[in-house]
């Protein structure tokens, strides 16, 4: 408690504590939909387009984020159309838009700026560096997103699960599936400053299949997986501030100690329902 009191006595860890946990949220909710429907990479592949958009826009002395959420929502789009439309994979859909999305951006800043602070902390992430004004911007469209999520949980679970019976009852799939990603794309814009474009998809995979690994229903396993990301970030950051060590790498680490903690219970209640049976 006296190191918990000591760190929210600075005013900016208050604000990477505001603006994370929402991120967080928004993040581990997004991504149980995303896991089911084997679209985890999608963050990956977002943020990388996410990085060549704030790279150029730096370099060409642009507002970072009036670029890139713009082009990181319609990457998200074509990255959907060309999956649902075309023989290619989702896995090489967003291997091919990342990968050129990176280059355009390392391209852009050796041209200009070079590897200045801002560019750094897109790419491994300076949450400690958020604004008053990025908090508040991340509250806003945190909030438009859980919203949105709250108000459309129904059609996202149909989609998320089997989609020709969603159609079949009248749930306009495609624009569901758009949502999903729109709403993906901005969550990862936000989260570039904390984890960075090598950290950022963590967020959505973790949380997800840690709470995949003990609860079954899809109500059980949102709710957690919000829990476990909020409470996997808070501690982190704890651990960075103590440690000194960098604050996404350490969330990230902190988020694969519960993975193995949820997958270790599951083993155990493995077994003991096993023992359980034979004793019958």
């Amino acid at each position: 408690m006296r190191l918990l009191a000591e760190m929210l006595s600075y005013p900016f860890l208050v604000r990477a504590f505001v603006g994370g946990v929402l991120v967080c949220v928004c993040a581990a909710l997004l991504g149980v939909s995303l896991v089911l429907k084997r679209y985890s990479m999608i963050g990956d592949g977002l943020s990388h387009v996410s990085f060549g958009a704030l790279s150029i826009a730096l370099a060409a002395g642009w507002a970072p984020l009036a670029v890139s959420v713009p082009v990181v929502v319609t990457a998200a789009f074509f990255l959907l159309r060309m999956t649902e439309q075309s023989r290619v994979k989702s896995d090489a859909a967003i291997a091919m838009i990342s990968a050129s999305a990176l280059a355009a951006g390392i391209v852009a800043t050796s041209l200009t700026t070079g590897l200045t602070t801002d560019v750094s902390s897109y790419m491994f992430g300076s949450i400690l560096a958020m604004s008053p004004s990025d908090v508040k911007l991340s509250v806003v469209l945190s909030a438009v997103v859980l919203g949105l999520f709250v108000f459309c949980y129904n059609k996202i679970f149909a989609v998320t699960f089997d989609e020709s019976f969603a159609r079949a009852t009248g749930v306009r799939v495609s624009l569901y599936n758009v949502l999903i990603a729109v709403l993906t794309a901005v969550t990862i814009v936000l989260g570039m400053q904390m984890m960075g474009a090598m950290l950022i998809s963590s967020l959505i995979i973790f949380p997800a299949l840690t709470s995949m690994r003990v609860f079954r229903s899809f109500r059980a396993v949102v709710w957690s997986s919000a829990l476990v990301s909020a409470v996997c970030f808070c501690l982190g950051m704890t651990a960075s501030y103590y440690f000194s060590t960098p604050a996404g790498a350490s969330v990230v680490l902190v988020n694969l100690g519960a993975f193995l903690c949820f997958w270790a219970a599951e083993k155990v209640r493995g077994r003991l329902r096993a023992g359980k049976g034979r004793d019958r």
